[in-house]
């Protein structure tokens, strides 16, 4: 798995190179020739350069001793929390949605360990991130994960109106411990998570998560 332990998301170098070479070279110039106008866009990359690293901050996180409790994959706030009757895991589930701000840490964590078993691109359109019809309009990348305790679970990321890139690692048949990274969306967007109709939901609508750590339900676990 990539992106395990940088403070800064590597996905985010490209980006922190070019707005600090923008910013460094405006500041030249400005000097070089006295402009005040140079200068105020020297100090705009500058500020971009900041915020970008910013964003891409890549923070350690500590998942429940609890093997039994599934984690947020995201940081942010839970803008759905109900049974939907469709679902990628083919049937009725329990659906809890995580929109992202593009002040919230933006590395997607693994909900609960277990083995991949269909990783999925689709493309599609960018509606706000908090639009219903991003679940299935907007470009995703879904991870379908049977898990440890048995039930498959669904975990989907998906692009918005500005978030127009995803980034997911795993493939099929990898096994996925619970917390560790696995992708980001960059600028802003959703992570969608279906469960077991069964399963009871241990967050509500308005709720902030942190990804890796806040508790999203509990799946029982088999006996080893």
């Amino acid at each position: 798995m990539k992106n395990r332990n940088t403070p800064i998301a590597r996905e985010g170098y490209p980006f922190i190179t070019l707005f600090a070479i923008l910013a460094f070279t405006g500041m030249f110039f400005a000097w070089s020739f006295s402009a005040a106008f140079i200068f105020c866009i020297a100090v705009f990359f500058l500020l971009l350069t900041f915020f970008t690293i910013y964003f891409f901050r890549n923070p350690e996180r500590i998942p429940p001793e609890d093997e039994s409790s599934l984690v947020a994959p995201a940081d942010g706030v839970v803008i759905v929390a109900d049974r939907v009757p469709n679902s990628p895991l083919g049937c009725e589930a329990f659906k809890i949605s995580i929109f992202m701000s593009v002040f919230n840490v933006h590395i997607n964590r693994i909900p609960f360990s277990g083995k991949v078993v269909k990783a999925l691109h689709v493309p599609g359109a960018f509606f706000d991130a908090r639009d219903e019809r991003a679940s299935f309009e907007n470009e995703r990348n879904t991870i379908i994960l049977e898990t440890d305790s048995g039930p498959l679970i669904a975990f989907v990321q998906i692009a918005g109106l500005i978030a127009r890139r995803i980034v997911c690692y795993p493939e099929p048949g990898e096994r996925l411990k619970r917390g560790e990274r696995y992708g980001l969306i960059r600028f802003g967007s959703r992570v969608d998570v279906f469960l077991p109709v069964e399963v009871k939901p241990l967050v509500a609508l308005g709720d902030k998560t942190i990804a890796g750590e806040t508790v999203l339900a509990r799946l029982g676990l088999k006996e080893r």
